[in-house]
């Protein structure tokens, strides 16, 4: 561990906190990041288990309506059936993550110009949904349909590839199933939950004979800068998205994805 390697943690940890919930791929940005810094983690482990800080972000926001539904859950069917929802939601990507587990990290997490063309597709596509006069049938995460959030669920497993956004892939199925912007982006809170907490045990789990004490200090530092932008981007978020839309993600998008293109052509 040197001074760099510390400055290098803090900046990818700034990095994931403030993209983690808006739709521009959080992972394809640090790994993007990372491989031009020159920064390499033990196992590509310090890209998930930093994701610990943005998931308490969420936590510490929706504390006391997360009780309250905890409270509610044995007895109250609209709870229950959201829960349920969120399960069914979270289980396609649970799945495939597990089963392609190796695959995503040794391959896909190794190809910046992979990433960089799903930063502009997912742009694309951002922009495209932007302009489409959409007609929202849903406002209220708790009452989707559960075939709806079945639907989303299949949506986020497109985020196993870095650079398409775990919170990008399930607000644009959000909106294709007729859920309303600010809603879309809710639900893509909620679901972060499980599906963050589980990549991050998961992956703790399958590299656990490889991480050292040595590496706690790097994977704190990126954990603590997460959780505090994160915070700032989650108490935010819904208001933009409700007066603005998803355009200037788009835009983002696109602008980080050329960028990243050309640079990779210039020095590799």
């Amino acid at each position: 561990m040197d001074s760099q390697s510390i400055f290098d943690a803090l900046l990818l940890g700034l990095l994931e906190g403030l993209t983690e919930f808006i739709p521009v791929s959080s992972t394809g940005h640090i790994l993007l990041a990372g491989h031009f810094l020159g920064f390499n983690s033990t196992g590509k482990t310090f890209e998930i288990l930093i994701q610990l800080g943005a998931i308490l972000a969420i936590l510490s926001v929706y504390w006391a309506r997360l009780w309250k539904m905890l409270i509610d859950l044995p007895r109250d069917p609209t709870t229950q059936r959201f829960v349920a929802g969120i399960l069914i939601a979270f289980l396609p990507a649970a799945l495939i993550g597990a089963l392609a587990h190796d695959f995503i990290k040794t391959v896909l997490f190794e190809s910046p110009r992979l990433i960089c063309i799903m930063l502009i597709l997912g742009g694309i596509v951002l922009l495209f949904l932007d302009r489409l006069d959409l007609k929202p049938r849903y406002g209220d995460v708790t009452k989707f349909p559960l075939s709806v959030y079945l639907k989303i669920g299949l949506f986020q497993c497109l985020a196993m590839i870095p650079g398409t956004s775990r919170s990008g892939a399930t607000i644009v199925g959000s909106l294709l199933m007729g859920v309303e912007k600010r809603a879309a982006a809710e639900f893509s809170f909620f679901l972060a939950m499980p599906t963050m907490a589980g990549a991050f045990a998961y992956d703790l789990y399958k590299n656990r004979g490889i991480l050292s004490a040595a590496d706690l200090p790097v994977i704190s530092v990126g954990f603590i800068a997460a959780f505090v932008t994160a915070l700032f981007v989650v108490r935010h978020l819904l208001d933009y998205v409700s007066r603005n839309g998803y355009a200037l993600f788009g835009w983002w998008r696109l602008l980080v994805g050329g960028v990243g293109l050309i640079a990779l052509m210039v020095w590799g």
